[in-house]
């Protein structure tokens, strides 16, 4: 096995300890768009499903946006192929949030939409958990999303808990960066491809992920940076602190 695959097995063991993401007895729906990140983290899981004394079940499910290729059938036979239990749902999630009445921001009502049928699935099968193929560059691209776009200062998570903590969101794929995925993805043979959608390659996040890439080149350090900051947050230098103090002192007059 090359190194950059054990890399790739390695990083994502350690998430997946790192942030207690896998439990014994965890029925784990996997979210699979059959793009290259979703089919290589069920890959991931299922090969370590055999090897770990932690026992925990996968359903792969797909949900089609309808957009019309054959990407289901494809899916179907790669499922089949790892003798799991999985679900296709078919949708025109994709064709109304790309419509001409919703221009505005078809991403953010595609993506609403397509996990609300996640969590109704999750429930129907029973399914505590929810696997999703976001990797390191989707946490930093969204960290400065929300900087640029809502101000505010979040991202996404590797661990969320939902409703309760009767559904948990986890994204096994938190310290693995999408070139690596794609290499990964290609030398293994997994059937992905494109997405299909309209708006591939015209959104915010491109802008986003070409800002960091020219910054990159400039100092290959700036991705490995912003990651780490994550998880280095001085709140007594951020306005937040300010604002909680002028609070106290607005009371105390």
């Amino acid at each position: 096995m090359a190194y950059w695959q054990k890399e790739i097995r390695s990083l994502t063991g350690k998430a997946i300890h790192r942030y207690s993401l896998i439990q014994e007895g965890d029925r784990i729906l996997v979210g699979v768009s059959g793009g290259k990140d979703s089919l290589t983290l069920l890959h991931l899981l299922h090969e370590r499903s055999k090897r770990v004394p932690v026992h925990y079940e996968l359903m792969p499910v797909y949900i089609d946006l309808g957009f019309g290729s054959e990407k289901a059938d494809t899916l179907r036979n790669f499922f089949e192929t790892k003798e799991l239990p999985y679900h296709i749902e078919f949708t025109d999630i994709g064709r109304r949030a790309n419509s001409s009445e919703n221009r505005e921001n078809p991403c953010f009502l595609c993506s609403w939409e397509r996990r609300k049928r996640l969590f109704h699935i999750a429930h129907r099968f029973k399914c505590n958990k929810i696997a999703l193929g976001h990797h390191k560059d989707d946490i930093i691209e969204t960290l400065l999303l929300n900087i640029f776009y809502s101000a505010e200062i979040s991202t996404m998570l590797p661990l969320q808990s939902l409703f309760k903590g009767r559904i948990t969101l986890i994204r096994p794929l938190a310290l693995l960066e999408e070139k690596k995925i794609e290499r990964f993805a290609r030398e293994m043979g997994l059937p992905f491809g494109p997405s299909g959608c309209p708006s591939s390659g015209k959104t915010k996040r491109k802008v986003v992920k070409d800002l960091i890439e020219a910054l990159s080149r400039k100092d290959r350090r700036v991705k490995g940076n912003i990651f780490r900051a994550l998880s280095n947050v001085k709140l007594d230098y951020t306005l937040s602190n300010l604002k909680k103090i002028g609070t106290v002192k607005e009371r105390g007059d």
